[in-house]
């Protein structure tokens, strides 16, 4: 058992101490043996290492073992040099170690893509699963493009805000998950879809620009590039134009992706009106890449604008996102302006059909992966909004009452953008899914119980 008060050394740094004796501390990840030799492949957070042990040192070590060395790093000898390691060019010569926890064998292999492996097997044994160098990989990727996004933002004299995980249910386009309070028997909080209401009460607070790293929850149909929980990047601006909200997103994307080496198709980036996209592409998510752009993993990013703000309810809108009984429902967020020339036909109710909204969306490969609008500042648009939809009076106070007091009290103008952080790096990174790039997923109740190692639905 190792005694020595050595610190212990990264395995990086290890090609920097030739000659000299330190302490490193991993993973098995490979063991072969050879007579009365036996190597080992040590990998920690860093990098990997060949170890060597005679006599029957490191024979009793079990794949994905975590363990202890100490020794002297050595020059390979020639011809066994890997220069596909970085540190190929070296090796440590065991001299004492310990194991501090043996592996029984794996349930599933942490080598290669793990592709292969069943999806719910895979969650079942997510931390093993996220020992693999490509996980690995996406998930520090995402610490870095999130920490560049803050940054960036921070400079530029934003203000990071947190928002409450406990609200109301609100009328963003899918249904909430509620969480029942244990004061109040019978109501429910709902977890938030978006900070939405939120970032613009912020607004009336007189925080000109605010963001959040966001954490959202909806209660939506599972697919590769959308689950239950997600994170957005969160803006919101006081003042601001369309323009303005946009040429910002735009900058930020290019910077952050020059700050990572991420190759951008257009650094300018298109403007599409969602009819002419549906006319081209016969969506509003399209995917500007020549196959010689895909080759190279480039990203084709373009803005879509002037969205219809209303559309004809049809039966899932109406059993999965409306109270009332109305004809109309909203594209993408009530709580968007609509165009200029069309706030007067909004306010009366009129030529529904051909009213603007002020959203805009960026694309990127074929996905949505950010969307914001301008906001209704003044509180008889948004009412107005509302009574499309078809609420009544009483029903609009229920449910935005406090938003159009806010707006009765000097709230600025303003809009803002989301962000989604899990589509843009799933993208980045080149994967299919977005569970590729998230440490935790919640599952399904039918699959959740045995295939999540983190959370799972508890009975009352």
């Amino acid at each position: 058992m190792p005694k020595s008060t050595l610190t212990r050394t990264a395995v990086i740094d290890s090609k920097e101490k030739l000659g000299e004796t330190i302490r490193l501390a991993g993973w098995v990840a490979n063991k072969r043996e050879h007579a009365k030799v036996t190597f080992i492949d040590l990998r920690d957070e860093s990098g990997i290492i060949q170890c060597v042990g005679i006599d029957n040192k490191l024979k009793d070590l079990t794949i994905e073992s975590v363990v202890e060395v100490i020794g002297k790093i050595n020059k390979r000898p020639e011809g066994l040099i890997n220069e596909e390691m970085v540190t190929g060019q070296i090796e440590l010569f065991v001299e004492d170690y310990q194991i501090l926890n043996k592996s029984i064998e794996l349930p599933i292999d942490v080598e290669g893509s793990g592709m292969e492996i069943n999806e719910e097997v895979r969650l079942q044994y997510r931390y093993l699963d996220l020992r693999r160098q490509r996980l690995q990989k996406n998930l520090r990727f995402r610490s870095k493009l999130i920490n560049s996004f803050r940054q960036e933002l921070l400079n530029q004299d934003f203000v990071e805000i947190e928002t409450p995980m406990l609200t109301k249910s609100t009328k963003e386009g899918a249904r909430d998950f509620i969480v029942p309070s244990r004061f109040h028997p019978g109501k429910f909080y709902a977890l938030p879809q978006s900070p939405q209401q939120y970032k613009q009460l912020l607004m009336a607070a007189g925080f000109e620009k605010y963001f959040q790293l966001a954490r959202c929850i909806r209660d939506e149909d599972l697919r590769a590039d959308r689950g239950f929980e997600f994170t957005q990047l969160d803006i919101e601006m006081s003042f601001a134009n369309q323009s303005e909200i946009m040429n910002l997103l735009e900058n930020l994307v290019k910077k952050v992706c020059q700050q990572l080496n991420i190759e951008i198709k257009d650094q300018q980036f298109p403007v599409i009106t969602y009819q002419e996209a549906m006319e081209k592409y016969g969506a509003d998510r399209f995917d500007l890449r020549s196959t010689e752009d895909k080759d190279k993993g480039l990203l084709a990013f373009a803005w879509v604008v002037r969205f219809p703000f209303f559309k004809k309810v049809n039966k899932t809108d109406r059993a999965e996102t409306l109270d009332s009984k109305s004809t109309w429902t909203f594209t993408h967020n009530p709580f968007s302006s609509p165009n200029p020339e069309h706030i007067a036909n909004h306010l009366a109710g009129e030529k529904i059909e051909q009213i603007i909204s002020s959203q805009y969306d960026l694309v990127c490969n074929g996905y949505e992966v950010a969307g914001g609008s301008l906001r209704a500042h003044q509180a008889e648009v948004l009412r107005a909004t509302f009574r499309i939809m078809g609420y009544n009076n009483a029903e609009i106070e229920a449910s935005i009452g406090h938003m159009l007091k806010a707006f009765e009290l000097g709230t600025p103008p303003h809009g803002g953008i989301a962000f989604g952080i899990d589509r843009l790096l799933m993208l980045m990174m080149g994967e299919e899914n977005l569970r590729e790039t998230m440490a935790f997923l919640v599952r399904p109740p039918a699959v959740i119980g045995k295939a999540m190692v983190s959370l799972k639905f508890s009975s009352p």
